[in-house]
């Protein structure tokens, strides 16, 4: 017997349950990973509460780990037992000793990149990857808005943009968040618990706004991020930390200047094995060069999930956290 999280009812943190299970055995395309770290991200509290449905409850939880190869099926030719590996693309179920996935889903780890550092990292620095790389594609010199600035995602794009020449203004929602980002390269912050955003936008950008602004946070965010764009600017709109934007009006793009709105996911991107080795390849590259570097606030042991919840969803953490088996 092995332990898991899972959940066998949307709600709150208090819905996690430690459970026991029995690891299956990879089919013949899958392989088995003996977890090492697991990332923790906004999104499996969208599964938990229900916002994204799980396939069936009760369900495991959790997306992104790495650990050890324990077992491949009989087709599996690209990994070993033993090998070294991460993912970041799911199926759910990373919340566990064991988790069962298809073998597209698993990049192999350079020696340089430790299993924290690469369930610290794997799910959102494949996703600042393809924000800042993909969906626009940034430029020296360049101004853009980055949303929460401070938490995971936002942490690993300071360090990006700063790495690429890019200036970002990054919002957050205090002076030592605000300190936080800027030590990891935003180039300013704006406080949005008593500064007027899309205004401190204007100002620092000389009255012109900026080309992009990258909104995980959703609701909240939406009017503000639309105000602080430039002309056809675009708004990729890639989480609901603060629930969903729902009931848009498509006449507010037009309004607000011709404005292009995305609403991308890993999934899209990293969507064959090819795409996504070379997406962590460029991750990894940039870890080892020491451009971006893997900060680690939070470890919390498997057990502790519910509070690893209650903290994220309360942003009492800082950078990234892990859970540890």
């Amino acid at each position: 017997m092995a332990k898991r999280i899972q959940f066998s009812a949307h709600g709150g943190p208090e819905v996690l349950e430690y459970a026991d299970f029995t690891p299956a055995e990879p089919g013949p395309n899958e392989v088995r990973v003996a977890n090492k770290a697991i990332g923790l991200n906004f999104i499996d509290t969208y599964y938990r509460s229900g916002l994204y449905p799980p396939p069936s409850l009760p369900s495991g939880l959790g997306a992104e780990g790495a650990g050890v190869v324990d077992a491949v099926g009989s087709a599996v030719t690209r990994f070993k037992v033993g090998d070294r590996v991460g993912y970041g693309t799911g199926p759910l179920g990373a919340y566990s000793e064991f988790h069962v996935l298809p073998a597209d889903h698993l990049v192999k780890l350079p020696e340089a990149i430790s299993f924290e550092q690469a369930a610290a990292i794997m799910l959102k620095g494949l996703t600042v990857q393809y924000l800042l790389r993909q969906t626009y594609k940034v430029q020296a010199g360049e101004t853009v808005l980055f949303h929460a600035a401070a938490g995971g995602i936002g942490a690993l794009a300071c360090q990006w943009a700063k790495a690429l020449d890019v200036k970002l203004i990054g919002t957050v929602s205090s002076k030592a968040k605000a300190d936080y980002a800027k030590s990891l390269g935003a180039w300013e912050t704006i406080d949005y618990s008593h500064e007027n955003v899309a205004e401190r936008v204007l100002a620092l950008t000389d009255g012109k706004k900026v080309p992009v602004v990258y909104d995980g946070v959703g609701h909240d965010t939406w009017l503000t991020s639309l105000d602080s764009l430039a002309l056809r600017g675009l708004l990729v709109s890639f989480g609901n930390a603060s629930g969903a934007v729902s009931g848009v009006n498509l006449g507010i793009l037009a309004q607000k200047g011709s404005l292009y709105v995305t609403r991308p996911t890993l999934g899209s991107y990293a969507n064959n094995a090819q795409n996504l080795q070379t997406m962590a390849d460029e991750l990894f590259s940039m870890i080892a060069s020491g451009k971006i570097k893997v900060e680690i606030g939070q470890r919390y042991a498997l057990k502790d999930a519910a509070q690893a919840h209650t903290e994220l969803s309360g942003r009492k953490t800082t950078g990234s956290s892990v859970l540890l088996p």
